[in-house]
């Protein structure tokens, strides 16, 4: 830098050069932005007052703040922006009329106002984010209504409908939006009875409400993008959910050779953040008239809304983690309620939720015959305990003889899927003569096998060199879940010359080819073959079968049809062996290929019983003090019934901790609080209520598992639990 560069403020020549830290550092000085309290700025003469959501997922603060409106913000600060206001301010910080103070916080802009209700002094919007809008007014009626439900607060709900800001995303405008499409053709919809009925009738601007039971095979995908054709064509919008990214490319690839590209979008959590706002403003901006996603997109802002469809409810990926965890088939109901729109839900299955929707005439049923059912499922046979005690390669090996025959036959025509129960290799040990689990002596935890042969527990890492049974005094071990990994190598020793690929969580194969295989899979993970697979063995159906779990046979039945619906037809040769005891009434379903009459049986045993769906319920979970001390509290309806507490299984050392668990070594209770149909409501506002005041007093807690960390006053809140036990 030259002398002259650098003179003073004075001018004089040979004066030293000004550094250039300093120079920095006075731009730094230099103010950037009008300032955030806008102190002495007029307030806009129109509606000077804002009505703002701040962005505090806290149940005592689940209400709207009144702020004023600088002159400057009018243009920009409309109903349904994001802003930044000052939270926190207390009555004593005023100055010139103006409260300020308190830190800075995200919010929602959701009215204007001629005055407020508030009779203090009022504290000015510090910045408008953006002057996107992208709050309407439809979607903060449905996050309101989700948040009423689960006893949540409406920030928690905002967080899950609207994703975060990408400025350059919001910067680039969207496509214009496509023609209406011409209707397609009823396709395959005509194989159930009133399906081509149901496809008409979005096409002629009808909202109908139904329960699809579909058949099995590939062919789903292709009829959910003809029901969406539909709607489109009758110029409304469409919106499908399915449970992951691999049921999302399915439909994605139908819809585009169904309706052409431009047509729709594709909503997920596992896209960029860039990427998704964009596909979500398109779809906001009515560029987009048809949405596919997973659960994230379950609050798409669709503009007129004709369709809401769901795929496979029973998948626990339906289920949000995050406060105030509501079921993606829940928001779709409210949708169709609130919109007036059609609802489908479809699956393989069905679950007991979809039944009693048919059960009460809300939905209609679309079925197939039977003599579609029986050419479209593949044969399906059954081994029970009394075929494996007589079986002698059953008790020298994994697989029993009937299941080797198919095995072997399956691989003369094509693939073989084989369903195991757990991932991985390490499976939990067992005495092989009582069955009693084998357990650490230090810390009782459970004994698993390695690679080498050896036993080490899965608590504290400590060997097992020489094990007894306690109760039995026998010394040989039995695999109680053998995992995928450990199946996949025994299935290559017994089959040398087949290529084995597992589909995991560690890795999960979306489609293999039609050549002779066997494909290891863990339940929901398993790929679609070319051609379907000519066989499938599903293995270790107790270990599903015997979860203490109010779901455990739905979840068995659905796992199971979710894999023998990717086999090939009775009428091509296609067979499944299930290993588990053929009087038992999931696996009868299976047998007959009924998983709607399970599914009306099981909904009549909760009626009697007074268990959800046909009541409602919710989880309360905590320290004995603490949830004593909320039982107390709480005003519940008259009409509610508590059961429990009861302890909390404690949460394994080690393993990832579930949304919601207690801390590991920390003793939790949880009761369980039941009303009829009609009270649910009054239930959720009465736990939100008393949550709310433990919060303003001081305590921790929250709604499915917000707030709060692990402290002894935590109480949390869940809603329609989806385990009950």
């Amino acid at each position: 830098m030259s002398s002259t560069d650098g003179r003073g403020e004075g001018g004089a020549e040979g004066a030293p050069p000004e550094q250039l830290a300093l120079i920095r550092d006075a731009v730094r000085k230099a103010p950037r932005a009008k300032p955030r309290t806008w102190r002495g700025a007029a307030v806009a003469k129109e509606l000077p007052v804002a009505r703002v959501l701040v962005d505090k997922g806290v149940l005592h603060l689940d209400r709207y703040f009144d702020y004023a409106v600088p002159e400057e913000l009018d243009a920009d600060a409309q109903p349904g922006v994001r802003v930044r206001v000052r939270f926190g301010a207390g009555r004593h910080r005023v100055r010139e009329g103006r409260r300020e103070g308190g830190g800075l916080i995200d919010g929602f802009l959701i009215e204007r106002l001629a005055e407020s209700d508030y009779s203090g002094p009022l504290a000015a919007l510090a910045q408008v984010v953006s002057s996107e809008p992208v709050l309407s007014e439809e979607l903060l009626g449905l996050a309101r209504a989700v948040a009423d439900r689960y006893a949540g607060s409406l920030a928690d709900v905002l967080q899950l409908a609207v994703p975060p800001r990408n400025a350059r995303a919001e910067q680039k405008p969207s496509p214009e939006p496509s023609p209406v499409p011409e209707a397609p053709e009823v396709g395959s919809w005509a194989r159930y009875s009133r399906g081509a009925a149901f496809v008409e009738s979005l096409a002629g601007g009808g909202a109908p409400r139904a329960v699809w039971n579909a058949l099995p095979g590939p062919g789903w995908a292709e009829e959910l993008a003809r029901a969406v054709g539909a709607t489109l064509a009758s110029g409304r919008g469409a919106l499908v959910v399915v449970p992951d990214g691999r049921a999302v490319s399915r439909v994605d690839a139908a819809l585009t050779s169904v309706l052409g590209e431009g047509h729709h979008a594709v909503l997920t959590a596992e896209a960029g953040p860039e990427k998704r706002y964009r596909q979500w403003l398109a779809v906001r901006r009515g560029s987009v008239r048809a949405v596919v996603g997973t659960r994230a997109a379950m609050f798409a802002p669709v503009r007129d809304l004709g369709l809401v469809a769901m795929w496979d409810d029973g998948d626990g990926s339906h289920s949000e983690l995050h406060a105030p965890q509501p079921h993606a088939r829940e928001v779709l109901l409210l949708r169709a309620a609130y919109d007036k729109c059609a609802f489908l839900l479809g699956s393989w299955s069905c679950t007991v939720e979809a039944a009693q929707l048919v059960e009460s005439g809300w939905a209609a049923p679309i079925v197939a015959e039977r003599e579609q059912v029986r050419g479209a499922a593949p044969l399906v046979r059954t081994v029970g305990d009394g075929d494996l005690a007589r079986d002698e390669a059953a008790r020298a090996a994994r697989l029993p003889t009937l299941a080797w025959r198919v095995v072997r036959e399956g691989l003369k025509q094509g693939p073989v899927l084989v369903q195991v129960p757990r991932r991985g290799y390490v499976p939990r040990m067992a005495c092989a003569q009582c069955r009693e689990p084998a357990r650490c002596r230090q810390c009782a935890g459970p004994l698993e096998g390695q690679d080498a042969g050896a036993l080490r527990c899965g608590w504290c890492g400590r060997d097992e060199p020489e094990w007894r049974c306690p109760e039995c005094g026998g010394f040989r071990l039995r695999a109680q879940v053998v995992g995928a990994r450990r199946t996949a190598e025994e299935l290559g020793r017994a089959f040398p010359a087949v290529p084995v690929r597992t589909s995991g969580r560690e890795q999960i194969l979306d489609t293999v080819p039609g050549a002779p295989a066997l494909v290891v899979s863990t339940p929901g993970a398993e790929p679609v073959a070319e051609g379907g697979y000519a066989a499938a063995l599903l293995l270790d159906g107790w270990a599903m079968l015997g979860r203490p779990d109010l779901r455990a046979d739905e979840d068995a039945l659905r796992r199971w049809i979710g894999a023998a619906a990717l086999v090939r037809g009775q009428r091509d040769g296609g067979t499944v062996v299930v290993v588990a005891e053929p009087t038992l009434r999931p696996v009868q379903a299976l047998v007959r290929w009924d998983p709607v009459g399970h599914a009306v049986r099981e909904l009549a045993e909760r009626a009697e019983l007074g268990f959800p769906p046909v009541s409602r319920m919710a989880a309360v979970s905590g320290t004995a003090e603490a949830l004593a001390g909320f039982l107390a509290a709480v005003e519940l309806p008259r009409e509610a019934e508590v059961l429990g507490p009861v302890p909390v299984p404690p949460a394994d050392p080690g393993r990832p901790r579930r949304t919601g668990a207690p801390p590991a070594g920390e003793p939790w209770e949880r009761a369980l609080i039941r009303v009829p149909p009609g009270k649910g409501a009054a239930l959720a506002s009465a736990l939100k209520s008393a949550q709310a005041a433990r919060m303003a007093r001081g305590g921790s807690g929250g709604s499915g598992g917000s707030g709060g960390g692990g402290g002894s006053d935590v109480v949390r809140i869940r809603v329609d639990p989806p385990d009950i036990g």
